[in-house]
C-alpha cells in the first residue's frame, strides 16, 4: 500500500507476516493510524485481527515486516505488553483484566502508587490523584468503591482512564461493548470522543456495523490473513463493507436453485418453538421467532450479530431476561439446559473443543450422555444398551473410528462433529439446534451432515441452522433470518432466500 508523507501518522505497521503450524495468520498486513483518530479494525472470524494486535502489544513476535510509531526514529519491535505499554501502546480488552477485590484507585495506580517519605503508600495522595483523573475524564465514580461493585462498562472506563495516566498514545479497544447495553455504550463513545479530541489514536476492534458508522472515522479490513483495504468510513458503503468482510461481490453471486416453496400450516397446527420477547441484556435485543415441525431456519449475520447468542437464550444456556418461550403450544421456563432438553430440545454448540466433546471419554461415553443425563441419576443405561445406541449411530453417521472404545480426541474434526450429532440423535428430540455443525471439517463430511439435515427435516424435525457460509445456509435452509448487532433485522423465504438479499439485509440502510 502506497501511503502519502503524512506528519498525523501516529503508528504504521507494514507487511506483518505471522504464522502458526499449518496456518498463515497474517500475509503483509498494513495498518496505519493517525493522531487524533478512531480507527476500526474489522473481519470475519480468522480474519487476523487479535492476531495483529498481538504482534503490535509483544504478545507474538513477527517473522517479517515493519513497525513505527512516531517520536521514535527506528522501527519498534515489543518483546512484552509491559514493552508496549512503556511506549505507550495500551490495550484494554473485552475481558477486564484488572484486581476486582481492589477499589477504584487502587486499580488506577496498581504497580506506581504515589509514596510517603517512609515508602509506605500514600492512600490520601492516591485517591486524591485518583479522583482528579476521573473527573477530568468525565467518569463518575468514587475513587474509593471496590471495583468489583462497578459495572462492566465502569470498569471498561476505568482501565481506559488507567491506560491515559500512563501516557498512551495509542489506545486499543478490543470489543469493548459486546457486553454493554445502549446508555453504556454512549457513555463510552462520549469517553472515546474526548481522547480523539486529544490527539490519541484508538484502534476500534468490534463486529457492530452501526457502532462503526457512529463513531469511527476509517476502517481498516482483513479477511483471512490479508489486508482488504483502508477506508474512510463516509465513503464506505455499508453493503461495500459486508462484501469486503466476506469476500464477496454482489453482481459475482450465482443463484442457488432450491425449492423455496412458502409453506402454510394447518390452523390447528402449534410451531414447535415459539418465542415471543426473548431478550438477554448485552447479547440480544428483544426477539420473536417460530419453528416449525419440519423446517430447516436459518440463523444470518456477520460474526457478533447474536446467532449464537439467540439460541442460546432459546435452549437456556443462557438465561434470558425478558420474553416467554412456547413449546409445542405449551409456556414453558427454561432456566437450565435440562429444562430444555427435557421438552425435546437438543442443542450442538459452536465450539466442539471447549462445549461439545469430553475429551477423555470414549465415542460410546460421548454419544450415550446426553441421552443418561435426561434420565436421571436412577435410571442408568445398561452396557448393552449403550453398546447398542453407540454402534447405532456410528453405522448410520460413517463415523471413522478404531471401536466405540476409542478417546474421542483421536478422532478428526469432522467425526468427533458427528458423535456429538449422534448424541443428540439419540435423545429424540423434536428440535434440534446446529451452531456452525460443519466448521473445519472436510468437504465430504461437510456434504453428509448437510444432507442428514435435509433428511432429518423431512422426517418432521425442527432444526434451526447456524452457518457462517452463506452457500451453505442456502442448501439447507427454507427461511433465513437475519440479525445485525444483537437485534432481528429480517426474515427472508421463498424467492427472496438469495445471497444477494441476505447480505442487502445485513448490511441495512446505507
Amino acid at each position: 500500500m502506497n501511503l502519502k508523507v503524512d506528519k498525523q501518522i501516529l503508528l504504521s505497521m507494514k507487511d506483518i507476516c505471522k504464522s502458526f503450524p499449518g496456518v498463515k495468520a497474517l500475509n503483509d498486513v498494513q495498518f496505519t493510524l493517525r493522531k487524533g483518530e478512531i480507527h476500526a479494525l474489522m473481519g470475519e472470524n480468522g480474519a487476523g485481527k487479535s492476531t495483529l494486535i498481538k504482534v503490535l502489544t509483544g504478545v507474538y513476535e513477527m517473522e517479517k515486516g515493519e513497525i513505527r510509531m512516531a517520536g521514535i526514529n527506528h522501527p519498534i519491535i515489543n518483546h512484552s505488553p509491559q514493552e508496549a505499554q512503556a511506549i505507550g501502546i495500551s490495550t484494554v480488552y473485552q475481558e477486564i483484566n484488572l484486581c476486582p477485590n481492589l477499589t477504584v484507585a487502587e486499580n488506577l495506580f496498581i504497580g506506581r502508587q504515589p509514596q510517603k517519605k517512609s515508602r509506605l503508600i500514600d492512600w490520601n495522595d492516591m485517591n486524591k490523584k485518583a479522583d482528579q483523573l476521573l473527573q477530568k475524564l468525565n467518569i463518575n465514580v468514587s475513587p474509593t468503591k471496590p471495583l468489583g461493585e462497578c459495572s462492566i462498562a465502569m470498569q471498561q472506563m476505568i482501565s481506559i482512564a488507567r491506560a491515559i495516566d500512563m501516557q498512551c498514545k495509542v489506545l486499543i479497544l478490543d470489543e469493548p461493548t459486546s457486553s454493554l447495553d445502549e446508555q453504556e455504550v454512549e457513555k463510552l463513545f462520549a469517553l472515546m470522543r474526548q481522547l480523539k479530541g486529544a490527539g490519541i489514536g484508538i484502534v476500534f476492534v468490534t463486529h457492530f456495523l452501526e457502532q462503526v458508522y457512529e463513531i469511527s472515522d476509517r476502517i481498516t479490513i482483513l479477511r483471512n490473513g490479508e489486508f482488504v483495504g483502508e477506508y474512510e468510513t463516509k465513503s464506505l458503503p455499508r453493503l461495500q463493507l459486508v462484501e469486503k468482510m466476506l469476500g464477496k461481490d454482489i453482481d459475482d453471486l450465482s443463484e442457488v436453485k432450491a425449492d423455496r416453496t412458502v409453506k402454510k400450516h394447518p390452523d390447528n397446527e402449534v410451531p414447535i418453538i415459539s418465542a415471543r420477547g426473548i431478550g438477554h441484556k448485552g447479547s440480544i435485543k428483544p426477539f420473536d421467532l417460530d419453528v416449525w415441525k419440519g423446517e430447516v431456519i436459518g440463523l444470518s449475520g456477520l460474526l457478533g450479530s447474536g446467532r449464537s447468542e439467540t439460541v442460546r437464550a432459546i435452549y437456556g444456556a443462557d438465561k434470558p431476561d425478558s420474553g416467554e418461550l412456547m413449546v409445542k403450544g405449551e409456556k414453558i421456563k427454561i432456566n437450565k439446559p435440562l429444562d430444555a432438553m427435557k421438552v425435546g430440545m437438543a442443542y450442538l454448540p459452536e465450539d466442539r473443543k471447549q462445549d461439545g466433546i469430553i475429551s477423555e471419554l470414549s465415542v460410546r461415553e460421548n454419544i450415550i450422555i446426553a441421552l443418561q443425563v435426561k434420565r436421571g441419576m436412577f435410571h442408568l443405561m445398561s452396557r448393552k444398551e449403550m453398546n447398542n445406541a453407540a454402534d447405532k449411530y456410528i453405522s448410520m453417521l460413517q463415523i471413522k473410528t478404531a471401536s466405540r472404545e476409542t478417546p474421542i480426541k483421536s478422532l478428526s474434526g469432522g467425526n468427533q462433529q458427528k458423535v456429538i450429532i449422534g448424541r443428540w440423535l439419540l435423545t429424540n428430540p423434536d428440535y434440534l439446534i446446529l451452531d456452525e455443525p460443519t466448521r473445519g471439517i472436510d468437504i465430504g463430511t461437510k456434504t453428509e451432515i448437510q444432507k442428514l439435515v435435509l433428511n432429518l427435516a423431512s422426517r418432521g424435525m425442527a432444526v434451526t441452522f447456524i452457518s457462517s457460509e452463506a452457500e451453505e445456509m442456502l442448501r439447507v435452509c427454507s427461511r433465513m433470518i437475519v440479525l445485525r448487532d444483537g437485534k432481528k433485522v429480517g426474515e427472508l423465504s421463498g424467492n427472496d432466500l438469495t445471497q444477494e438479499t441476505i447480505m442487502k439485509t445485513i448490511a441495512g440502510s446505507e
